[in-house]
């Protein structure tokens, strides 16, 4: 039997292969294996250049627009989503297949990534302005109760969205080719301190938070520097090892917690600040539909 660690390496070697042009999923059209460089092996980085058109990202802003909210981190003990002076930016999730456009983009990342659409997070618009930022952080989870949901996050596609004159660059601090790298003035300190890529309206940065043995991987240690002339919008993917859109068939009916914190992070307002997780959408199913009181308890 193959293990699931297995199962990984293979994804990723065949990843891998697609790269040298010797494999590529349908719709080889959309997929452009010529337009993608690998940036860093310490992490494992890659930029697709021009990934998604000037429409798509006008289309994803529009849908979001009205509906950014303060963002949150996940608590390193609780797992809970709380605010913190760590990452300033606004933002909002969208539905996984909201509409045709978002539905293709979503397609196109598993194509390109060769990881299934249903260990994906629903895509996540984020909305930086002056001095907005990121501090460097893990993408892989901490706490118990996020892995048990999906499973660690295997990889984050981040879109850019806009283009921006200076500033909000994506950093690795940690990366092995941080001084391999050369800056001139038009990069910020910040993005100094590390390997970055500058923000160019339509391209994805794909990276990997686990290693090939599933380990978690340090160097992928990264962050957003702060905004300084312009105003940043990107969009993430997050894909976990496993499927993140939850059991579809439940003996005993549809009204349940499937995480035991629920009645707590309903208590404070998580049904209403991140109602994708908690109580579901049309495409995938909430995880606290009973303490959220989306469902009716059977008697």
């Amino acid at each position: 039997m193959i293990s699931g660690q297995s199962v990984f390496f293979l994804s990723i070697l065949i990843f891998v292969a697609a790269f040298s042009g010797s494999l590529l999923r349908a719709d080889a059209e959309i997929i452009d294996p010529t337009r993608v460089t690998q940036l860093s092996w310490n992490p494992r980085a890659f930029l697709y250049k021009g990934f998604l058109s000037d429409e798509e990202c006008e289309h994803l802003k529009v849908l979001a627009k009205d509906k950014l909210e303060k963002s949150m981190v996940a608590d390193n003990d609780s797992g809970k989503s709380v605010m913190s002076e760590v990452r300033t930016s606004s933002g909002m999730f969208l539905e996984k297949h909201q509409d045709e456009i978002v539905g293709r983009i979503e397609a196109r990342i598993a194509a390109w990534t060769f990881l299934p659409e249903e260990n994906g997070e629903s895509i996540q618009i984020l909305h930086y302005e002056n001095g907005e930022k990121y501090e460097p952080h893990y993408d892989y989870f901490h706490d118990k109760n996020n892995q048990a949901l999906g499973g660690h996050r295997i990889a984050t596609v981040l879109m850019y969205l806009s283009n921006i004159k200076k500033g909000g660059e994506t950093v690795f601090p940690d990366s092995n080719d941080k001084l391999a790298q050369p800056k001139d003035d038009s990069w910020s300190d910040c993005a100094k301190k590390g390997y970055a890529v500058k923000p160019e309206k339509g391209d994805a940065l794909l990276f990997f938070s686990l290693h090939p043995d599933a380990t978690t991987d340090s160097k992928s240690l990264h962050g957003s520097c702060p905004v300084i002339e312009g105003e940043k919008w990107s969009a993430t993917k997050w894909i976990h090892v496993r499927s993140f859109d939850g059991p579809q068939n439940i003996e005993g009916g549809d009204c349940i917690d499937e995480n035991e914190l629920c009645p707590k992070w309903a208590a404070v307002g998580e049904c209403s600040r991140n109602p994708l997780y908690m109580v579901g959408s049309n495409s995938s199913r909430g995880f606290c539909r009973m303490s959220c009181s989306a469902c009716l308890v059977s008697e």
